[in-house]
């Protein structure tokens, strides 16, 4: 397990600290991000998404209402926001399919655990003006196995 900690004080910080996490992804992870409403992961996977080298006139927002966005860069971004999700629409969304040949960003992680399994990489963001940013990498040492619905562990 790897820990990494970052200071950002303000959005343009967030971005670039999101883009050196894309630059290191690898195919196959899920970022698991969290922090209260407005805490800034949006503008961190908009970052991870400038990493992977998503052109910059493909527009990264929040996919609060249309529940998933995909972007293709060197590797495809599965961007998905749980926060009006609810557990039993999970399966619908096949997220499972872009760990293949990409990573998933899912906003709201504590909502669910379908990527049980998955090398994941924690992401905590707290803090009201400066933002605390902790990147927590936990390796998969048993494989993928992908259960939607999954419990926390």
């Amino acid at each position: 397990m790897a820990r990494t900690e970052y200071i950002s004080k303000d959005p343009s910080e967030t971005i670039d600290i999101g883009e050196k996490i894309g630059r290191l992804a690898v195919p196959g992870e899920v970022y698991a991000i969290y922090g209260d409403l407005g805490a800034g992961k949006t503008q961190l996977v908009k970052g991870i998404a400038r990493g992977l080298g998503v052109p910059d006139w493909e527009y990264v927002v929040s996919p609060s209402f249309t529940l998933m966005n995909v972007y293709e860069g060197v590797m495809t971004l599965c961007h998905v926001d749980l926060y009006r999700l609810e557990e039993a629409d999970l399966g619908d969304l096949n997220i499972e399919e872009f760990l293949a040949g990409g990573i998933v960003a899912v906003e709201w992680a504590e909502r669910s655990r379908w990527w049980t399994g998955v090398t994941e990489v924690r992401i905590e963001i707290s803090g009201e003006m400066e933002r605390k940013i902790v990147i927590i990498k936990q390796e998969n040492p048993g494989g993928m196995r992908l259960e939607p619905g999954g419990n926390d562990p």
